[in-house]
């Protein structure tokens, strides 16, 4: 393959085709199903879909099939099929994820900027999606594209492009077993709906992902609220017994959870991930995020920062109910507390089992009697990748100084991606490679989301190499 002309046809796909077409994606207010209730009707997830399946049909990849798979109240899907090169299609099927529903605007954006307006500006895309995860499908495209250009190789590609992931992928399951026979024999699976590293310079993995259990717990104390000043001393808080049930879960003074089913062993090759890491760029991870001036993150130690972020389980409480404003709030011992609890799991939980052991935590034998429910459950499966094959890490090593200035780097990351685990049990033969354009400053999910151009034109050559050195395997 002319790795030259690879990188040619990269910039001027980017330049001249994908940045137009990304920057009309990004006006389509395509809001996933779990934020738009009647997204069905509003139509603006089937109106992404055929805007990107508009596009790759203007593109030149012979033999392409193109199709939109929706059921009966279930989000729309686009499939795209590539047929493979010459001996390559015996190397099995590839199959390359991502998503093009979008998180909500979420907050105000800067001046100039807007969730549904697409903004060139110093090498950056502006808008609600374009990094997570409106990109994928037009560089997996390009990256194919270009492979052929070039007279490289590839095995019979499947392009699929859910809209669901911001609600937890629900409906992918069903697709996927529909779908299972045609895809056939799933031998590379390649998320690009991953990445986030530190920095601009490497292609970064995907190595593990945390679960996720998120429940609200209600503590009902009075069939009515009562004044405070009669009742206080003889009616326990809801409040308090809310304090006593969260310190059940969590450690109040360390935040060490303390169920057992939520924490999982930290395997010695992600410690060795940490320890990479932190010595690399000592001190940055708590300059990440603005914490306000004199506060101090969980631990001193970089390699505890990143292992309590990616494989040690948390607790949040992201909403309350019960709760007046401050403004309005008078002397009354109010009825109930509900709290929203988001917890992180190890990548290796099992997450039904942690949601068992929270349900018999939060109402077995409550202080003073009290009513405790729980319910509005949510759960996400974590997820931890297998080592890179040999033909795989060969060609990520062959990235350093031909498409990156330095080597590949493995990350875990704290957050979620539903769809990889069921991936990683739908195809548990298959080589994974969890990547993407995106990076740790990108603004996901909160106003300001943005693309760096110059770094997707690179993971676009990166996928264009790794895809020829897998159908090669088996070229004589």
């Amino acid at each position: 393959m002319d790795m030259q002309a690879v990188r040619a046809v990269v910039a001027e796909m980017w330049d001249s085709h994908v940045l137009p077409s990304l920057s009309r994606f990004i006006e389509i207010p395509a809001v996933s199903p779990s934020f738009d209730s009647s997204w069905a009707e509003a139509g603006h997830l089937r109106a992404g879909v055929d805007h990107v399946a508009d596009w790759i049909r203007s593109r030149d990849l012979p033999g392409t099939h193109i199709e939109v798979v929706q059921f009966e109240g279930r989000s729309p899907l686009l499939l795209v099929e590539v047929p493979g090169t010459g001996e390559a299609e015996r190397s099995g099927s590839v199959l390359l994820y991502g998503h093009l529903d979008k998180q909500p605007p979420l907050g105000d954006w800067s001046e100039g900027l807007g969730p549904w307006t697409p903004v060139l500006r110093d090498g950056r895309l502006y808008g609600r999606g374009v990094v997570d995860d409106g990109y994928s499908g037009y560089l997996a495209v390009t990256a194919l594209e270009a492979l052929r250009a070039a007279g490289g190789s590839h095995a019979r590609a499947f392009l699929l492009l859910e809209t669901g992931e911001e609600s937890g992928s629900p409906d992918l399951p069903v697709y996927l077993t529909h779908l299972s026979e045609r895809l056939g024999d799933v031998s590379l699976v390649i998320c690009l709906d991953a990445g986030g590293g530190s920095d601009y310079e490497r292609l970064w993995l995907t190595t593990s992902l945390r679960g996720l259990l998120k429940a609200t717990v209600t503590v009902t104390v009075l069939e009515t609220p009562t004044h405070s000043g009669l009742a206080s001393g003889i009616v326990p808080s809801s409040f308090r017994i809310m304090r006593q049930l969260l310190d059940r879960i969590e450690d109040p003074a360390t935040g060490e959870i303390r169920i057992p089913e939520m924490h999982g062993p930290i395997p010695s090759e992600r410690r060795e991930d940490a320890e990479v890491a932190a010595a690399e760029a000592p001190g940055t991870l708590a300059r990440q995020y603005p914490i306000v001036p004199g506060m101090r993150p969980t631990s001193d130690n970089d390699v505890e920062l990143i292992l309590n972020n990616t494989w040690r389980p948390t607790l949040s409480v992201t909403g309350a109910a019960g709760l007046p404003d401050v403004k309005e709030a008078g002397d009354v011992l109010r009825s109930s507390t509900s709290l929203r609890l988001s917890i992180r799991t190890a990548p290796t939980a099992d997450v039904e089992a942690a949601r068992a052991a929270l349900d018999k935590a939060l109402t077995t034998n409550a202080p003073h009697g009290a009513h405790v429910q729980v319910g509005d459950y949510v759960t996400g499966h974590g997820y931890s990748a297998p080592s890179p094959a040999p033909w795989l890490a060969d060609a990520l090593n062959a990235l350093e100084g031909a498409v990156f200035a330095k080597s590949y780097r493995r990350l875990a990351l704290g957050a979620g991606i539903p769809v990889m685990e069921l991936l990683g049990r739908t195809y548990p033969q298959a080589d994974f490679l969890s990547t993407g354009a995106l990076g740790a400053d990108n603004n996901v999910h909160v106003p300001d989301e943005w693309l760096h151009i110059g770094f997707a034109k690179k993971v676009t050559e990166a996928l264009a190499r790794v895809l020829d050195a897998h159908g090669r395997r088996f070229r004589t």
